[in-house]
């Protein structure tokens, strides 16, 4: 993690910022249209020399600063720009820099789609092969290290060794006495890696951490409190109609989970810029019907009962289907009626927009989850203990994100083609879509697993790699399940890299939902068992504005 950048920034990216304009963003949506610089022209004074030596590394941490503290989409192309002449020369740059700049050049290029090489980090081992022991007392250089471990793929071994040297050096600083602000900064990157937690609540936390350091950007600073309690304003009237709409279904279902917040929340994990408006209006509407479907599935319906509603749904490609109700008792009526309705409400403004091959893909793979769904019913109405391998087949899809993937392109505009959905529902599924759902099926079920077998489920992951193996232990069966689950980020860390397989904004939305996961699931369920931590994340985003 870097510290928070002095005020010396780069010209061409700080002259798109002014107080002025900041303060007037209080009354509109702020849009990327800034004033000039607030320094003027005093650094226009510097030398060509001074120039030259220092604008890379200020760059560097200013576009760092920017992101972190969540207005670097008003900046994307600037960014880009300037990330492309770094990738150009990023050999010659990393011989130059200390670990700590490295770090933060090999995070961001990685983070960017640069497939740049960990061998620069070479250099700062000692003759055993160990990195240098000098450097555990510098907590900002083994935070940059730790941050920048966490965007390894696959052969990047070097960068497996720096998340255990950086984890045990940070964890013995943390046992001792270390000082605010480092304090705060440490025990939040051990408990969330910033490249696996949600981009807005990384930013809210972060920008709590500039406040308590003198040397921040101000006029940054305020930006992205300002923009912050815009755009929180913006997501609680977006929640407010979410709720509203939800009851105006009159869904008459006790034994399904009523969590239009916690949606709401996993939606802005997967984007919260306010150009995303529209698509994440429709993505949880979605998302609640996966949410009624898998409880009805999970937790009420009998197999008969079950096995009419997914026939019915399997006929979804034509919307005249109500007649279907008349068959249906009444609590599978309900799941059936609100899918009807909300797939009708969801083509309609599709229809405006000329794109409803994409809600097409959305009904298929709708399909697809809901026999997902039967079979783990089956096998829990037949007391059947599947083999691992059987499990995790299905449960690639039962876990909702294959579906998922395609619904949150939904109202994404035009870089959501008719061939981006087409690779997103291949089979087999792409690298990206088979990690995040590998990495959100086995959290889930880690974390799930007591609570689920309180009452009569399926098998999960967890007791299927305990039968697998013999007599092992459920905390054994734990730790392989984790160590798949990071096998699965490398997967989608290399999916991530250029070239891109489809438009860079639709694989965001992969990886952001394996980041939701990430945050949902780490040491609990976040979404059935709504926990007082989950609680201060919600309200955190949704309900505190920052104070000026």
């Amino acid at each position: 993690m870097s510290t928070p950048v002095a005020p010396h920034t780069p010209i061409k990216l700080l002259k798109k910022m002014s107080p002025e304009n900041i303060s007037g963003s209080l009354n509109s949506r702020p849009t990327a249209n800034f004033h000039p610089c607030p320094w003027g022209d005093h650094f226009l004074n510097l030398t060509h020399h001074d120039q030259q030596a220092s604008e890379p590394l200020e760059e560097l941490k200013f576009i760092d600063a920017i992101q972190r503290l969540g207005v670097g989409y008003h900046f994307e192309e600037d960014i880009e720009k300037a990330l492309e002449r770094m990738f150009e020369s990023y050999q010659d740059q990393c011989d130059k820099y200390d670990l700590f700049h490295v770090s933060l050049l090999f995070r961001i290029l990685r983070q960017h789609g640069f497939n740049v090489s960990s061998d620069v980090f070479k250099k700062f081992k000692d003759e055993n092969g160990s990195f240098m022991k000098s450097l555990v007392d510098d907590i900002p250089t083994l935070l940059s290290l730790y941050e920048a471990s966490y965007v390894g793929v696959h052969g990047d071994d070097i960068l497996d060794e720096a998340v255990k040297f950086t984890t045990t050096h940070l964890k013995s600083r943390m046992a001792g006495e270390l000082m605010s602000p480092f304090a705060e900064q440490v025990a939040h990157a051990l408990q969330q890696p910033l490249h696996r937690g949600m981009a807005l609540l990384e930013s809210r936390h972060y920008i709590s951490f500039c406040e308590e350091d003198p040397s921040h950007n101000k006029a940054l600073l305020k930006l992205s409190k300002l923009d912050f309690n815009v755009l929180q304003a913006l997501h609680k009237k977006e929640l407010g109609d979410l709720t509203r709409w939800w009851k105006s279904l009159h869904v008459k279902l006790a034994f399904s989970r009523d969590r239009s917040t916690e949606v709401y929340f996993l939606m802005l994990g997967t984007y919260y810029e306010p150009h995303f408006s529209n698509a994440r209006k429709i993505f949880s509407k979605l998302f609640k019907m996966v949410s009624l479907a898998d409880d009805t599935y999970d937790a009420y319906g009998t197999i008969e009962e079950l096995e009419l509603l997914t026939h019915a749904i399997q006929r979804l490609v034509n919307q005249s289907l109500y007649g279907c109700l008349d068959q249906m008792p009444e609590h599978v009526k309900w799941c059936y009626q609100a899918l009807l309705e909300t797939f009708k409400e969801v083509e309609l403004e599709l229809a405006q927009e000329g794109r409803l091959y994409g809600l097409q893909n959305v009904k298929e793979q709708m399909k697809i989850l809901c026999q997902a769904y039967l079979q783990e019913a089956k096998w829990c109405h037949e007391k059947y203990v599947p083999t691992y391998d059987e499990y995790i087949d299905n449960g690639y899809v039962s876990c909702g994100y294959p579906f998922g993937i395609v619904a949150s392109f939904l109202g994404m505009g035009e870089i959501a083609t008719k061939e981006a959905f087409e690779w997103a529902r291949q089979n087999p599924m792409p690298k990206a879509v088979k990690a995040l759902s590998t990495t959100n099926r086995l959290m889930n079920d880690m974390e799930s697993h007591k609570f689920e077998q309180t009452r009569t489920h399926v098998a999960s992951s967890v007791q299927c790699h305990v039968i697998r193996h013999g007599a092992l232990s459920e905390e054994y069966a734990h730790e392989a399940l984790k160590d798949k689950v990071e096998e699965a980020w490398k997967d989608l860390n290399e999916a991530m890299l250029r070239p891109f397989a489809i438009a860079k904004p639709l694989l965001d939305r992969i990886l952001d939902m394996a980041r939701v996961s990430d945050v949902a699931y780490k040491g609990e369920d976040g979404y059935t068992i709504v926990s007082q931590a989950m609680k201060d994340r919600e309200k955190l985003l949704l309900m505190d504005p920052i104070p000026i």
